[in-house]
Order: structure tokens, then sequence, then C-alpha cells
């Protein structure tokens, strides 16, 4: 047995996902379809109405960057931008007043790095690229990551600005502490690139949930949670409840589903309704999933109304609405 379709069988028999032998033998039902035209790529995709973030990595690639490079730069525009308060500096702090992010980014190749927990950097994405590229490792964590960071010429910063001090201090006169359905359009930025070559990457930057426990990590960092991609089929991002997504490992379920001739839209929408039947209180949370095939076709699905995502071709970032099920 070869060993694609020897990983592909042992990773779905240990999900409980069973197919037919015919499915799991066929040739890629993608490569029977038409070639999208080098005239529709570069193709950009990102959660929520993040416009400069796709703008930034939609124009780099219109002028022959590579995905990598693209998405990168793309959500490196909100990481540093002080108006979200969920994502890189600025991001709400967790109840003990720490602000620590996730990211990971995965290649057409397969390689993928990640940082969980990781303090004193604004740029999350650069750090996990690092570590895809300068160790045998997928993930580091805490001060391991931070130490890595500065041994790759990060700069130590402080996170935590005087925004997010000051709404922090106010949470902690009441400690409500529950996730905040659609939170003014800002959330996890996940971004998929198409570029020039038809080569699909992924990255996913996060703060985590405003005021969540010392030590909690979301499914932004989890390679098959957060995002995943194979280079032959497409890819998927997740945003919304961490938890959720996580027990579902549900961008992982988007490709694969993908790979046995699904569309990105139906296969966003059997992996929510995966969501919604394991999850009783469904209704008070929000999960959403974002994805693209390798023809470029785009699909998305969530729980609640409100989720929308941005889309970059042809030199024009359009606001989409997702559809959803509530």
């Amino acid at each position: 047995m070869k060993r694609r379709k020897f990983i592909n069988r042992s990773i779905l028999a240990g999900a409980g996902i069973t197919f037919s032998p015919s499915i799991l033998n066929a040739t890629n039902p993608l490569n029977s379809l038409s070639p999208m035209t080098k005239s529709s790529f570069p193709i950009t995709i990102a959660t929520w109405n993040f416009a400069n973030a796709s703008l930034k990595a939609g124009e780099m690639m219109a002028q022959g960057a590579t995905a990598l490079d693209a998405v990168e730069q793309g959500v490196m525009v909100e990481e540093a931008n002080l108006k979200n308060t969920t994502v890189g500096k600025g991001g709400a702090p967790d109840r003990e007043g720490n602000v620590t992010l996730d990211a990971c980014i995965m290649a057409p190749d397969g390689n993928a790095g990640s940082v969980v927990y990781l303090k004193n950097n604004t740029h999350a994405v650069s750090v996990a690229r690092k570590v895809m590229e300068e160790t045998p490792h997928v993930m580091l964590a805490g001060e391991g990551a931070d130490q890595f960071a500065r041994e790759m010429g990060f700069e130590k910063e402080d996170l935590l600005t005087e925004d997010s001090e000051r709404a922090y201090k106010e949470w902690l006169k009441k400690k409500e502490y529950k996730p905040i359905i659609n939170i003014e359009n800002h959330d996890t930025i996940g971004m998929l690139c198409i570029d020039q070559n038809g080569d699909i990457v992924s990255a996913c930057t996060t703060s985590g949930l405003s005021y969540k426990m010392n030590g909690r990590v979301g499914d932004s960092p989890i390679i098959g949670s957060g995002l995943f991609l194979d280079n032959e089929v497409g890819g998927a991002v997740a945003t919304g409840l961490g938890e959720a997504i996580m027990k579902n490992v549900s961008s992982f379920l988007v490709v694969e589903l993908m790979r046995n001739g699904k569309s990105p839209q139906e296969a966003c929408e059997i992996a929510i309704q995966r969501i919604i039947a394991r999850s009783p209180d469904f209704k008070d949370f929000q999960a959403a999933l974002i994805a693209i095939n390798k023809k470029g076709e785009v699909g998305s699905y969530c729980i609640q109304k409100g989720f929308t995502y941005v889309k970059y071709q042809d030199g024009t970032n359009n606001n989409i609405p997702s559809k959803y099920y509530i």
C-alpha cells in the first residue's frame, strides 16, 4: 500500500470515519475537474472583514510573491492592529492579566509551524514560521517559544496596551466569563492564499478568548483544528469557540470531505453540522469555517448569523456574508 493511502486510511479509521475501499483508493476527484485559468489567481480568503489583511496578501501575490510570504504578511496586518482586541498586540489578556498569543502556519509541502502561550511578541505567525523552517518541531509553547523568538532575533514587546488594560480592570469588577458571539466582527484571523503557481498556504493567529483561564489554548494553533490544507486538494480555516472546533478537528474534516468529492460549501456545512450534533449548547456560541479547493472554489458556513469572510480576487476585495444554521 502506498504511503499516502496508508496514512489516509489510518487517520480516518482513528477518527471513526469510514469510507468504502473504492473511495479511499480513488484518484483525487479534483484532478478530473477542469483547471482554473491563471488569470483567476491569486485568491485570498480570510475570516471576518479583515479587508486590509486580505488586500495586503492579494496584492503581494499579484506582484509575484509566494503564497507563503503573502499569508504571513497578510495576517501580520491584524497582529499589529491595536483596535483588534483578539489578535496580536492589544489583544485582551487572560484572567491573570497576561496577553498570550497562539498562531500557526502551513506550507504547500505539508510542513507546519505553531506557537502557543507566546508572550512579548506581536507577530506570533512569524515566530511560528521560524519554528516550521528552523527547527525539527511543529509546536513550541510558553517560555520555550519566547526563548526561541529571542534567539531568532524577535525583540521583546509589551503586548498589553492602555486600552486593553483599562478594559481588563473593568472586567475584574464583575468577572463575567462567557464567549461573545460575533464580537464586533473581530475574532481570530484565519487566511488561505492561492498564488500564481496554484500553491495553497494557510495561517491562523489569535490572542484567544478574552479573559480566558491562564494557560488556555484554543483551536487556532492546532494543525487540523484551526487550519489544515493539502496542496493537492484545498484548505480550510476555522474561527469561533475553539473548544468546539478542536473536539471535532473541523478543518481537517473539511479537507478530507473535499478530497472525497464534496464542494467547499458542502464540506463546511457537514463539518458545522457535526459540531452542532455533538454540542447541546450550540445556540450559545459561534463556530465558522471557510474553505477553498484547488480550483479556487470557495465555501463558508457557520452556526450563528453574522459571520462574514473577505475574498480577494482580480484586484478586488469583497466582504461576503456566510450561510448559517440558525
